[in-house]
C-alpha cells in the first residue's frame, strides 16, 4: 500500500522580485514501510517537500495523499489532528520543551491526544528504554548530550506508533558516531514497526542507510535510486 503520494506539486517562494521554485512539478509514491532519503543542496527543495508531505506547508498546486487520504485541501484543524495521530516529526533543533524531563517531553504528545496519565507514563518509559535512554527519564534536556536529546525527540515522535516519521536533517548537530547510532536506531524502528521514514539530508553518511534515495535540484527530482542500506 502507498504511504505517501505526491502528484505534480509546485511551490514558489518570492524573495523581493525574484521567484524561487522550491517544488517544480514533483510526483512521487512512497510505499508503506519505506526508508527514504531526500537529498538536495541548500535551497534544492528537500525541506519544502518534507514539510508539504507533513502538512506544514501547502503547495501552490498539486495533491498530497497520506495513506490514501488527500491532505493538501484540509483545514488547519483537520491537518493538526492528522499530524497528531498519524505523523511523527524529528527536527534538526530537537525542539524539546526545556522545563520538562525526558519522560515528560515524550508524554506531551500523548497528553494532547488524551491518553490517561498512567498509560502514557508507562508507554513513555518503554519507548525511552527502546531508544537507549533507560535511567535518564528524569533528566532535563540541558542535562543531556545532543545525541541523548535527539533520542528523546525520536522517542516523542514514535511513542504513538505513527505510520509515518518525517525527519529534517536529524544528524546535523551530532558527531559522526552519534549520527550513525541514530541512523541505526531509525533502521531498527523501520524494521521492527514497519514505520515509514522520510529523511531530508545532505549528509552522505545518512544517505547510505536509505533503501531509496531521491535526489533533488532546483525543486525537481533528478534521481530516484533503490539501494541497499548499510
Amino acid at each position: 500500500m502507498t504511504a505517501v503520494r505526491c502528484v505534480d506539486l509546485c511551490k514558489t517562494y518570492h524573495q523581493g522580485e525574484e521567484k524561487i521554485k522550491a517544488l517544480d512539478h514533483v510526483t512521487i509514491d512512497i510505499v508503506e514501510g519505506g526508508f527514504v532519503c531526500l537529498s538536495a543542496p541548500s535551497g534544492g527543495g528537500k525541506t519544502t517537500l518534507l514539510n508539504t508531505i507533513g502538512g506544514l506547508d501547502k503547495p501552490d498546486s498539486g495533491e498530497v495523499y497520506i495513506a490514501g487520504r488527500r491532505i493538501d485541501n484540509l483545514r488547519k484543524g483537520e491537518l493538526a489532528e492528522l499530524r497528531l495521530r498519524n505523523i511523527g516529526f524529528v527536527f534538526q533543533a530537537f525542539n524539546l520543551i526545556p522545563v520538562l524531563t525526558a519522560r515528560e517531553n515524550v508524554e506531551f504528545v500523548m497528553q494532547v491526544q488524551g491518553v490517561a496519565a498512567a498509560e502514557r507514563g508507562e508507554q513513555a518509559l518503554e519507548i525511552l528504554q527502546e531508544v537507549g535512554l533507560a535511567g535518564l527519564e528524569d533528566r532535563l534536556p540541558a542535562d543531556m548530550s545532543g545525541g541523548q536529546q535527539q533520542r528523546v525527540a525520536v522517542a516523542r515522535a514514535i511513542v504513538s506508533h505513527p505510520a509515518l516519521v518525517l525527519a529534517d536533517e536529524p544528524t546535523a548537530n551530532l558527531d559522526s558516531k552519534t549520527a550513525d547510532g541514530l541512523m541505526e536506531l531509525f533502521c531498527e524502528l523501520n524494521e521492527r514497526h514497519k514505520t515509514t521514514f522520510i529523511i531530508a539530508t545532505h549528509d552522505k553518511r545518512v544517505m547510505s542507510y536509505a533503501k531509496r534515495l531521491i535526489r533533488m535540484l532546483d525543486g525537481r527530482i533528478v534521481d530516484d535510486i533503490e539501494q541497499n542500506a548499510t
